[in-house]
């Protein structure tokens, strides 16, 4: 949940020109000035880069106002006024981070970690604390299934409070009492508002400060409870306040969160194994879509880079990909390779070759897409759409060989997208959703939401019902959507044109851009 990046170019120029100048004078170079935020989703690069503040202000709109010291890293809030119940999910959590956050991730982070070869993992955490308002001070850490993700990370959520005032509490119970690097705990588990494990650890007595730090005793700790997966991978860490009420005033003096694997193991320097079986699973007049068995990593694999005629079409982080944008009549070699988290790439992949089909990419069918219009600030920061599948034919559909693809523009900003799904008629631990790249840059299309189904079937005439769907750039940087190919108007479900209906990977109903 971040903002936009401040831009670096400039900055890197003027960092040049000052360094010369120190050097020719004996001057110090000069200090970045301070930041003021009052943004919802706003963020700033603190210490060139390594770390990144967040304002997240993810459950208000109340305003809150921070001013930023880039240099150091130390921030303070200098205006906030929440007014939440303390008995539910507070209203913000500006926080500073390392690692990667929904797919953006910060410079020269040393993650993600695989937990089981973690060597050395240390904090030194410094806070302003005021005396009013209810809030805790607290680290958050997650782990990750796999290296990288751009999404709600599937792995433990730890969360180290410091300190907290007004009656607030972790979720869960608390479960055990536990001495670390020291210090006393409480420990609570639980799990989180969408299902995943979280430990909370809450130091007795509190403080304002956490000097030097292991926090791989904590992890090890709740390894050993059970309640992290030692398979998994570190993949950020982040430090704040989590404020329900009040918080003006509350600050970060410093933080910094040093993770290193154990040590005899040396670096990874072995890459993955090449993809194997290749195959062409679906074509239209403007797409390929490709599938692959998955390579084998010592470390696991982070991603893999998709190849057409040569050159790089785009990247994922599963074993299948479509290449979107393509002439009709065309055809294309495709190879890929596997790349891991230390960034060794694989050797590539046997290549296949496919002829996208004649046509203007259109095509008609016995499914059907509808759409609705679930977002009426086409200049904020979250696209919204409201979709259903109809089969209009006489035989059941199977869903799992069916995805629709809602075609919009990135402009600027964040290159990685987070999904999400708030309601579905039937469960939105039915419906899988994603973000992908199109082939080639289109007019109000170079990239689409794609929502496919886990399993069952669409019985003749029927619908999936509602599902409604939203999405937004990682830094939570705006969109302007009054272009994009797959929006209209309408707020009531109507027939979509424009919405792709895909089976086996191929375009059975509506228009490609």
């Amino acid at each position: 949940m971040t903002g936009p990046r401040l831009p670096a170019l400039a900055g890197a120029a003027a960092a040049l020109v000052l360094a010369a100048a120190s050097m020719l004078t004996g001057a110090p170079a000069a200090s970045a000035a301070p930041v003021t935020d009052c943004t919802q989703w706003g963020t700033t690069e603190l210490r060139g880069g390594e770390y990144l503040y967040q304002q997240n202000e993810w459950n208000s709109e109340t305003e809150q106002c921070v001013s930023v010291d880039p240099d150091t890293g130390a921030w303070s809030v200098t205006k906030s006024s929440f007014n939440l119940p303390t008995n539910g999910a507070p209203a913000t959590y500006p926080s500073s981070y390392k690692g990667c956050h929904w797919g953006a991730c910060t410079t020269d982070s040393g993650l993600p970690l695989r937990v089981d070869q973690l060597g050395s993992v240390r904090t030194d955490w410094s806070t302003t604390q005021v005396g009013s308002g209810a809030y805790n001070v607290s680290m958050d850490i997650w782990f990750n299934s796999a290296p990288v993700t751009d999404d709600q990370p599937d792995g433990t959520e730890v969360m180290v409070w410091m300190n907290h005032r007004g009656g607030v509490q972790p979720i869960g119970s608390r479960t055990a009492t536990v001495q670390l690097d020291g210090r006393n705990w409480d420990v609570w588990t639980g799990p989180g508002a969408s299902g995943w494990k979280v430990i909370s650890y809450v130091l007795q007595g509190g403080a304002t400060e956490l000097a030097d730090f292991d926090v791989k005793d904590l992890i090890d700790d709740g390894v050993g409870r059970g309640s992290i997966n030692p398979a998994h991978y570190l993949i950020d860490a982040e430090a704040g306040f989590e404020i329900w009420q009040g918080g003006q005033g509350l600050g970060m003096n410093r933080f910094s969160f040093e993770a290193s694997a154990e040590s005899g193991g040396g670096e990874d320097t072995q890459a993955p194994t090449a993809p194997a079986g290749l195959a062409v699973t679906g074509t239209t007049s403007g797409s390929v879509s490709l599938a692959w068995t998955p390579a084998t990593d010592d470390t696991g694999v982070a991603g893999y880079d998709v190849y057409r005629d040569g050159a790089k079409a785009g990247s994922t982080t599963s074993a299948s990909f479509t290449d979107t944008g393509l002439a009709a009549s065309t055809s294309h070699s495709y190879t890929v390779r596997a790349r891991d988290a230390a960034g060794n790439t694989s050797a590539p992949s046997a290549a296949v070759s496919a002829t996208t089909a004649a046509g203007g990419g259109g095509s008609s069918g016995l499914l059907k897409a509808q759409y609705k219009n679930n977002d009426s600030s086409p200049g904020d920061n979250q696209i919204r759409p409201g979709l259903q599948l109809v089969n209009t034919g006489t035989t059941a559909v199977d869903l799992s060989k069916v995805t629709l693809r809602y075609w919009f523009s990135g402009e600027s900003g964040s290159a990685s997208y987070g999904t999400s799904c708030d309601y579905a008629v039937i469960g939105c631990g039915a419906v899988t959703h994603r973000v992908a790249t199109a082939g080639s840059a289109k007019p109000g299309a170079d990239h689409y939401l794609e929502v496919g189904f886990t399993g069952g079937s669409l019985a003749p005439g029927a619908s999936t019902g509602e599902m409604q769907l939203r999405f937004n750039k990682a830094d939570w940087s705006s969109f302007n959507e009054t272009d994009d190919y797959s929006r209209a108007a309408n707020t009531a479900f109507a027939d979509a044109s424009k919405v792709g209906v895909y089976v086996n990977g191929a375009l059975s109903a509506g228009t490609a851009p």
